[in-house]
């Protein structure tokens, strides 16, 4: 099959994703409202869920609709490659309007790794598409209780790059306030980096997306706010406050439950290493293969710079969703002055003592190199843990 101008920028794609009754539908119905989506393709599961009444234009073919916003909304209707393929061969040809965004809108009941996963390793959909950033809609009143009984609600939320929280406004008094502010602290725990925003005061389309690696202004890679790497600190910091203070709020979570409160969230580690010693390619290609053999199901993100030593004056960038990482891309120069290698994660059941140990088995040439190697390969085959 031929498909016309490949050579052109890849369309950024955001995924909506969030729980069974959080508010996705609510959301969207503001955005479509919102100026600043014209020219943006929405992916939706059913039609129905969305107020199109008074935005409806035309219908451009049995699945896909011109909307008086300017924004283009569409159904999933079998596979999602064969959707944007289809998609994206009509804005080739001129059949519907010239997008130059995706919302991809998941169920309620989704792992949102399998979207993911399409987006950064599908042959063709690489060349016309790039993953921008996910977008997971929380229940504030409702949260809690969802986050403890599915683990599918916490990986949403761990692979978000924006959170937003809806139903705070059913949160008043001082239980209400109490319920909100820890809330907050749990989905910071869980990912820190992650932009949090509410519903009724914060959403607009300019603050929702742009979460990529470049910059939508000049175009150059911003790894400074793409990593946010030194977010990855202050949960430790806090964590150890707590621990000072004999902080009463574990108690309190677990006051009239009959379950342990936590139990999915007790297994999310959110951490980053770094280190300034550069890798050898071929040493980096095997400690991803590592991780991916290893540890694949449990490594919810991995984003990072890395300092190679063929060149070190070009990083490569990474990212990653459990098994599956974006082709690498390879920099042209450092984007600030901090050269070293920096990767953050959020893993389940994976400490950072352990990631840190087989990195510096690559790069470190007194406690690393090819005993080290097979010390960690041996130790991870066991499934020992730091």
């Amino acid at each position: 099959m031929g498909h016309k101008d490949d050579t052109r920028s890849p369309v950024p794609v955001s995924v909506l994703t969030g729980f069974l009754g959080a508010g996705k539908t609510t959301l969207l119905n503001r955005l479509l409202s919102d100026p600043a989506m014209a020219g943006t393709a929405v992916i939706i599961n059913e039609f129905g869920e969305i107020g199109l009444d008074h935005l409806l234009v035309e219908t451009a073919d049995d699945n896909i609709f011109e909307m008086a916003s300017g924004c283009l909304c569409c159904t999933i209707r079998g596979d999602l490659v064969d959707t944007l393929i289809r998609l994206i061969e009509r804005r080739d040809t001129g059949d519907v309007m010239a997008f130059d965004r995706v919302v991809i809108e998941t169920t309620g009941l989704a792992d949102p790794a399998p979207v993911l996963h399409t987006l950064m390793n599908h042959a063709y959909l690489l060349q016309r598409f790039r993953l921008e950033g996910v977008i997971t809609v929380v229940d504030a009143y409702n949260g809690p209780e969802t986050l403890d009984r599915h683990a599918e609600a916490v990986k949403q939320v761990a692979v978000a790059d924006r959170i937003v929280l809806t139903k705070a406004d059913l949160l008043v008094g001082v239980p209400g306030e109490n319920q909100l502010f820890e809330i907050v602290g749990r989905l910071r725990r869980l990912n820190p980096a992650a932009r949090l925003l509410e519903v009724q005061r914060d959403v607009s389309a300019n603050r929702l997306f742009n979460a990529g690696l470049y910059d939508p202004e000049t175009k150059s890679p911003d790894v400074a706010r793409w990593l946010a790497a030194d977010a990855y600190e202050v949960p430790k910091r806090a964590a150890r406050g707590r621990r000072r203070r004999g902080s009463t709020t574990h108690a309190h979570d677990h006051a009239g439950h009959d379950h342990d409160v936590n139990r999915h969230d007790d297994h999310i580690r959110a951490f980053s290493i770094a280190n300034d010693k550069p890798i050898s390619l071929w040493g980096f290609e095997l400690f991803l293969e590592l991780l991916r053999s290893y540890h694949g199901p449990n490594l919810l993100r991995v984003k990072g710079i890395v300092k190679l030593d063929d060149d070190e004056t070009r990083p490569m960038v990474i990212h990653g969703v459990q098994h599956v990482f974006h082709p690498p891309v390879r920099l042209e120069a450092w984007p600030d002055d901090d050269h070293r290698s920096r990767l953050v994660f959020i893993t389940r059941d994976i400490e950072r003592q352990e990631l840190d140990k087989l990195f510096q088995a690559f790069t470190d040439p007194v406690h690393g190199g090819a005993d080290a190697f097979r010390d960690d390969t041996l130790s991870l085959r066991r499934g020992d843990r730091q």
